[in-house]
């Protein structure tokens, strides 16, 4: 397998803008829709699944790290685009979800985790280590050397488990990491009031890198730092409750230069969901060079869904008892279980209603998978197994309409709605033109 990732690396050193977009998803719908775009535009495709969404208990989505590469190769092959076109990566892989743990078993726990991941045949792991566990003290701010020292320790668990994987795959290519203490909380804010984005100072970027160097070579990790290709920083984005925190670059200057005097590391940027596809060229103009994006496809997913629901309502308005129900079915499943979104979400309950339907922070993700919500949706796709009508799709999926009626598009629900998704992603491959690294 070639190294896009690597190369993606030489290439934006050598003074070129080209970046990649990462898919941080597990929902086998939207991955669908991105293997089909990537198979359309013949460009590298970057997935990641995040610790709490896949470890090895199962996470929140019930896949090991095993199950969620066997599922997109499943994809893969129904789609056709070869898994040698395919990055599957590991986000915020360490104590994410084990940091009720005193530091010991946090990091045992950790050590397995990224031990699966790599077993697996996931080959950018990010090390994130930014999170306090038990034994921190609540009050005092991780030190970088502490952050760093856990980082390597999850480096050697990701080392000694390539070795392994390298006596039953002698071909299997070598991991490359991602580090960096300034990690955007996953799922995005969780804040009642928006106090904005600070920008990660230079100073404390280079500290950063310097504390993970010292920390790899106590470790005896000198060749595994020479794997390290980008830093997770703030930029001044984020993906929250009312849309994003959109990229200034002029607040960013001082850090974004600060880059190139590193020549063989990149910037890694998070939250990077419903930043306009100008300011995600900037973005990769200024070096980040990987746009992580979660969210943002899922809500385009879930926008999809809803116009194929309010077409419903309109073309069975007639004959309720042949409807889905699935935007009802949707919310009422999110009210029995509020665990989800309830950090996420504030106001009166009305404000509530509303946010578990049109929030950006997207919540809905979490409950797709249940019987429930899944059977509403099968029965949504199949009352327009024939077809949405023409005036319905040009009504609520005004793009898709277009794209049918001239034959770009076939009229078809699923098909429809995987379209809505490539929406989102074409925005990324504006930002990106990663159609240059492959």
């Amino acid at each position: 397998m070639e190294d896009y990732l690597r190369k993606l690396v030489k290439m934006q050193k050598a003074g070129e803008a080209v970046g990649i977009y990462s898919a941080c998803t597990g929902n086998e719908i939207v991955l669908e829709a991105c293997m089909q775009h990537a198979k359309e535009t013949n460009t590298v495709l970057l997935i990641e699944s995040t610790a709490n969404q896949v470890d090895q208990y199962g996470g929140y989505t019930g896949m090991k790290p095993v199950d969620f590469v066997n599922m997109c190769k499943k994809i893969s092959k129904r789609v056709g685009l070869p898994m040698e076109r395919i990055i599957l990566g590991g986000d915020h892989l360490g104590p994410l979800t084990f940091a009720h743990y005193e530091e010991e078993k946090a990091m045992e726990e950790s050590s397995e985790l990224i031990r699966q991941y790599v077993m697996a045949g996931f080959t950018k792991i990010h090390i994130d280590t930014s999170m306090k566990v038990a034994s921190d003290d609540p009050d005092e701010r991780l030190s970088d050397e502490t952050i760093a020292r856990r980082g390597a320790m999850l480096a050697k668990a990701a080392e000694d488990a390539y070795e392994e994987l390298k006596k039953q795959k002698p071909d299997a290519p070598h991991p490359v990491y991602v580090v960096g203490s300034e990690v955007p909380i996953p799922g995005g804010s969780q804040d009642e009031v928006d106090t904005g984005v600070q920008v990660t100072k230079v100073s404390d970027f280079r500290a950063a890198v310097k504390a993970f160097q010292d920390a790899y070579e106590a470790l005896g990790l000198k060749d595994a730092w020479k794997y390290v290709i980008a830093v997770v920083v703030q930029p001044g984005v984020e993906e929250k409750d009312t849309g994003c925190t959109e990229y200034v670059r002029e607040n960013a200057a001082d850090l974004m230069k600060s880059i190139k005097d590193y020549p063989d590391l990149i910037f890694e940027g998070h939250s990077t969901d419903y930043q306009t596809k100008y300011k995600l060229r900037e973005l990769v103009e200024d070096g980040v060079g990987i746009l992580k994006v979660g969210p943002g496809l899922t809500q385009a997913f879930r926008e999809g869904l809803f116009a194929l629901a309010y077409a419903e309502k309109e073309a069975f308005k007639n004959h309720p008892e042949k409807q889905s129900y699935f935007m009802e079915t949707l919310d009422n499943a999110m009210q029995e279980n509020p665990g989800y979104y309830k950090k996420h979400y504030y106001g009166s309950a009305a404000q509530i209603a509303y946010k578990r339907k049109y929030s950006f922070s997207d919540r809905c993700r979490y409950y797709y998978n249940l019987p429930e919500v899944d059977a509403a949706m099968e029965k949504l796709f199949d009352n327009f197994k024939e077809g949405v009508p023409l005036g319905l799709l040009d009504q609520f999926m005004p793009i898709q309409y277009t794209k049918v009626r001239i034959g770009m598009l076939e009229n078809d629900p699923k098909t429809l709605v995987m379209d809505r998704v490539c929406n989102c992603i074409d925005e990324y491959l504006y930002g990106t033109k990663q159609e240059k690294i492959g």
